[in-house]
This record gives C-alpha cells, structure tokens and sequence, in this order.
C-alpha cells in the first residue's frame, strides 16, 4: 500500500468491494473485521507523518468504500470510528506532553479553555509514537469485536425468563445465539414470523429445533393474532440509526406495531458497531432501501403481474418509539440514550466522510 496515490482507492479495498459483490463476505460482523484489518493495514504500511495527514488517507479510501457500498452501513461506522481513535491518541499525546511542561498549570488551562474551533484541524504537527499508539488501540478494538457475540449473549438471562413466550421475525444470527444462551438455563418457547418471501425464519426455527427449544413457525399475515400471547419481542436489525431507530428487515414495522398495540416490549440486539450517527427515515427511500427480484412476490408468469406494480423492499424504517430496549454487548440501553453512545463512538467532525 506504499506509494499508492491518494485520489484511488488502494487494491486491497477494490478487491474488497468486488468479494462483497460477489457475497464472498457477508454478515455485518465479517465486513466490519474486513474493514477494520484493512484499514489498520493502511495505518501500518502507509508513508504518513501527522494525524491529519493520516486521517485525509482514512477519510479517502473510506469515501471509495462507502461510495461503492452504500447500504453496508457499518463500513462506514468503522471508519469513523477509527477516525476518532485518531483523534483521541493524537490529544491525548498533546495532554501528556502538557504534563511534562515546566508550565503544567498554565497549559492544562490553555487546553482546556480552547473553544472546539480553535482545537478543531490542529493535527498538523507530527507526534511520536503515534503510529504505535493507534496499533495498540486497534488490537483492542478487534479484541472487543471479536468477543462482542458473546458479550450479547451472555446478557439473555437477564431479559429472558423461564416458560416465556418470544416473537422474533427472519433470521438474524445475534438473535439465535441469544435464544439458544437463555435455553440453557430457562424454558422457553419460541414464535417465528417466516418473513416472507425470503422465508429466512424457516433456517432459524430449523437451528432452534436443534437446540431443542420448541419453536412455531407463522406466516407474516398471523403477527398480530398471536401477539396477545407474547411474552417479549426480540429481533435483530441491520443498524441503529441516530434518533434510535431502526433499519432492520422488512417486516419489522409490523411486528413492532402489533406489540406496541399489545403492550408486548421489544427488545433489540445490536452491537456497537451497528450504531450510526445517520438519520434516515421511511421517507427517504432511494437512499433508506433496497428492492430485490419482484418474482418473489408476484411471478412474471402469474397473470396478475401483467395489471400489478410490485416491489420488494429489503428493509423497514422502525421508529424509536416502538422501541423498548437495546441490548448492546455493553449493556441494555434505551432509544433515548442512543445519541450519548454515538457521542463515544464517533466525532461529530467524521459524520460525513
């Protein structure tokens, strides 16, 4: 990666882009450790001698990967949140070596009185250690990625209680380890809305039956009619937007309405990186979706596609209020806390790369 001009974007992130078209790597846990391994190459092998010289490298080869992923959200959330390790070891270098000035009192004041404009771009000047110091940081945060499937599911007895009812819809993987952690010390059962037409809650009542919980699965049409015998809600999503809401599978909507209409809480599993300082919402659907084949919905050859539009929506927008929890493998939040965890997560410089 040494050499490579800065106005293209590197080989290693073309043929990253090409393996994700090709659904060589799916999942958003996988694109984020791709990502992630890619961009502490660039930070390893790249000629750089400041911080804002390497954050214009991050910010250009992460504006070709968000350009040509759009929909992979957590792309970009992981290049914004290499952004602000940037930043934060860059001050934090600064702060020390206030400290080890004659004048500490005096500069601590400094630092600490300057306006945010006036600290914002001051990242010219080259820092030792840096480059050691964002490795480090970088090693932990795949650490962290790497045990944050467990950290989830760890927490579902503490949301999960013996002879429970629980609704989810498709299949997410977050949401079968959670239910297959809380078999292990409660009984409960499970309800599957098959999500059609993809029909992906097949697969997960399939894995859950393996696991020995009891498991039923319904077509979409029968959400609402089984909702009053629901215990809990718990479904995955593709990402947490910033007003906490939600972009999950389509479908979501209406199973959070129903529980919503039944008082039944729903609980949300998303890990950090799948939070996102973006604001989108149902209106905005060029940028919001996708529309897959709408041969699923209406075959070409049936008659009524000769007089019917159709389409085939891959997402919902679920708004933060049809939300009850957000199980993070950090903890239980609620919508309203999402906008503090963002806050941790990403500067608010690097909201738009």
């Amino acid at each position: 990666m040494t050499g490579q001009p800065e106005d293209r974007p590197a080989p290693e992130i073309s043929q990253f882009v090409h393996d994700i078209r090709l659904s060589k790597v799916v999942g958003s846990h996988k694109l984020t450790s791709r990502t992630l391994s890619l961009l502490k190459n660039l930070i390893t092998k790249s000629e750089w001698t400041t911080a804002e010289h390497l954050m214009t490298l991050i910010r250009k080869q992460g504006h070709f990967l968000v350009s040509a992923l759009p929909q992979d959200i957590v792309i970009a959330n992981t290049v914004r949140r290499i952004l602000k390790i940037v930043r934060e070891e860059y001050d934090s270098a600064q702060l020390r070596i206030h400290f080890d000035d004659a004048q500490t009192s005096l500069s601590l004041h400094k630092l600490v009185t300057q306006t945010s404009e006036q600290r914002r771009g001051d990242y010219s000047k080259p820092q030792e250690g840096l480059r050691d110091a964002l490795l480090e940081h970088l090693s932990e945060i795949e650490t962290e990625l790497e045990t944050c499937s467990e950290n989830l599911s760890s927490q579902a007895t503490e949301h999960i209680h013996s002879s429970e009812l629980i609704m989810t819809i498709g299949h997410s993987k977050s949401v079968e380890k959670f239910l297959r952690k809380a078999a292990e010390n409660r009984t409960i059962e499970v309800i599957v809305a098959e999500c059609a037409p993809a029909c992906k809650g097949h697969q997960l009542a399939v894995n859950l039956g393996k696991a020995k919980i009891q498991t039923t699965v319904i077509p979409d049409s029968a959400i609402f009619a089984m909702m009053s015998r629901v215990n809990k809600v718990i479904i995955g999503t593709h990402s947490v937007l910033a007003n906490g809401g939600l972009r999950a599978i389509c479908g979501a909507h209406s199973l959070a309405l129903a529980a919503k209409h039944f008082s039944v809480p729903v609980i949300v599993l998303a890990p950090t990186y799948k939070l996102t300082p973006v604001h989108l919402s149902n209106y905005d659907q060029d940028d919001f979706n996708i529309l897959g084949n709408a041969e699923a919905v209406i075959p070409y050859s049936s008659p009524a596609a000769r007089f019917a539009k159709a389409y085939n929506p891959a997402f919902d927008y679920v708004p933060p209020e049809l939300v009850t929890l957000f199980v993070t493998n950090t903890g239980g939040n609620a919508p309203s806390y999402v906008y503090r965890l963002l806050s941790e997560l990403y500067h608010p410089d690097d909201n738009e790369l």
